[in-house]
């Protein structure tokens, strides 16, 4: 049902540049109400330019998602305007539910729709599906002519639902760009209680906590600490790429047995000092970057890829990005950090099984994750029971080796961020290894994998975070040119303001020739490096 249908003047987006004429509709379908008695119905909003170019785009949403979103296609990239500009259809939606309509706060605030088997469906990949159809329908409805490709851009959730969808929905994309995708997504919120649980501990012994008692993990770790955390992997790992210039091109050789040595040199002969880090600290920074285990000692997620990215002060810079995710804002007045704050009511009430009353408040969220069993709560990812008849990780883990996908001739781009606390490239990179083992070492001739050192969860961090990966899907489908390197550029609040680096196709790197201006692509080449799996 079409709730409304205008065509739209001249508008401009945020950087002044001015929209084209278009028509704006707004709809919802598939209305129906959940075993918890709430109503759930699917939204989506349309932009249809008068001059079209003849594709459509799919604009994903990110987190639990649940806004409608803009339909403007903007891209998360370096495009010279958004995808309505650039003569695109653009459609978004709200995967199934609506933030603003919050079940009891017993449920897990944002994450509450979790409580519904339906919704959770609709939320992992059932509800673009549905809105794909409704969207080609109407660009024929309304153009007289079906569109001649179309593409899906998304990032985090986004970027998992562009993997899920070229799995469940082969036929519908010809190009899927999946910016930092949650490949292993209920398995990834473990992380979050892993690591708040060893900051907490670090928090105790401290002495770090809060009026009513509880451990605050914010000032465990101060941007001087972090920085020079970042210090030591900088000395363990940045020549790996043939040049000390503050980017780790190379991570996939850049680990724990390097980078251990490195921090034990900055330890603390007596007090702990800004210019030092601590025993504790020490210990507990490697057990993040190990990633969980249960008892016995057995991985039940990835670990974590170390890289300059975790920010701190570099260079009278703080870079604050991983710090957000890992432990909260700088000054430790409250347990804010993201990790605790998005990861307890996802974990609680969308990737358990059956969902966990949990309050939506910080103090609530904490007492959730630090009480997490990583043995007996773990369980619930994989349990099936009703009214959920598929368990949370059959739903949410986007692993398939998209075998029709490519035999329909579609293309995916993957760009990720070495340093993103939300999601470990190391687990991108070993699925993009079964990929490739799968289709006979010839995974590169529709899916490719491009990380970008330096950069935090979808964006931001020292690292050339600028890149354009939308126009190099563009021309690798449309053209039949695949992206040999895709041209990345640091922004302003970088150590080096407008440097540019090629992003490399893994196990590819960018290593220097040896000669020229080393801010500069041109000078650097796509070097064979080793696989995420065989590096020691």
């Amino acid at each position: 049902m079409l709730t409304k249908a205008l065509v739209v003047g001249v508008t401009k987006d945020e950087g002044g540049r001015p929209n084209p004429e278009h028509c704006e509709i707004i709809g919802e379908l598939d209305p129906q109400t959940g075993v918890d008695g709430r109503r759930y119905v699917t939204r989506f909003h349309m932009r249809l330019p008068l001059e079209w170019n003849g594709r459509l785009v799919f604009q994903a949403g990110g987190g639990t998602e649940g806004v409608i979103g803009d339909a403007f296609g903007n891209l998360l990239g370096g495009q010279a305007g958004n995808a309505l500009q650039l003569g695109y259809a653009v459609v978004s939606q709200n995967s199934g539910h609506d933030a603003d309509d919050i079940a009891p706060d017993s449920h897990g605030g944002p994450a509450s729709f979790g409580w519904d088997p339906s919704a959770r469906q609709s939320y992992a990949f059932r509800s673009a599906g549905r809105v794909t159809e409704i969207a080609k329908e109407i660009l024929q409805s309304y153009y007289g002519r079906a569109a001649r490709y179309s593409y899906w851009a998304g990032c985090s959730k986004g970027g998992q639902e562009g993997l899920a969808v070229a799995a469940h929905f082969p036929d519908y994309f010809s190009g899927v760009l999946a910016n930092a995708p949650g490949l292993s997504f209920p398995k990834s919120v473990l992380a979050h209680a892993w690591d708040t649980q060893i900051f907490a501990r670090l928090a105790v012994q401290g002495g770090f906590k809060d009026a009513a008692g509880a451990p605050l993990i914010n000032p465990t770790f101060s941007d001087a600490d972090l920085g020079l955390v970042t210090q030591a992997v900088a000395m363990a790992c940045d020549a790996l790429d043939g040049l000390k210039d503050g980017i780790i091109g190379n991570f996939a050789a850049c680990t724990t047995r390097r980078v251990v040595p490195y921090l034990k040199q900055l330890r603390c002969s007596a007090d702990k000092t800004a210019a030092c880090l601590s025993g504790p600290q020490i210990d507990a920074i490697q057990s993040v970057f190990q990633g969980p285990h249960n008892a016995r000692g057995m991985p039940l997620y990835s670990e974590k890829a170390w890289d300059v990215g975790i920010g701190g002060v570099i260079g009278g810079r703080i870079y604050p990005d991983w710090r957000r995710w890992e432990l909260g804002s700088a000054d430790g007045k409250e347990n804010d950090a993201l990790s605790i704050m998005v990861g307890a009511g996802s974990m609680a009430s969308l990737f358990t099984t059956p969902p966990r009353p949990i309050g939506i408040d910080a103090a609530s969220s904490l007492r959730y994750l630090l009480a997490f069993d990583f043995d007996a709560d773990v369980k619930g990812i994989d349990r099936v029971e009703p009214p959920f008849d598929v368990s949370a990780w059959n739903l949410f883990s986007a692993q398939s080796m998209l075998t029709v996908f490519r035999s329909n001739g579609g293309k995916l781009i993957i760009v990720q961020g070495v340093s993103d606390p939300a999601f470990s490239v190391l687990d991108t990179a070993r699925w993009w290894d079964r990929l490739d083992m799968h289709h006979g070492g010839h995974a590169a001739d529709f899916a490719r994998l491009y990380a970008v050192p330096g950069m935090s969860h979808c964006r931001g961090g020292p690292g050339t975070t600028e890149y354009d990966a939308f126009s190099a899907l563009v021309a690798w489908v449309e053209k039949g040119d695949p992206p040999k390197r895709i041209i990345a550029r640091a922004p302003a609040n970088t150590p080096w303001p407008g440097r540019s680096r090629p992003l490399c196709p893994y196990p590819q790197y960018a290593r220097y020739r040896g000669v020229g201006d080393v801010d500069d692509a041109a000078n650097f080449a796509c070097h064979p490096g080793p696989r995420v799996a065989s590096a020691k």
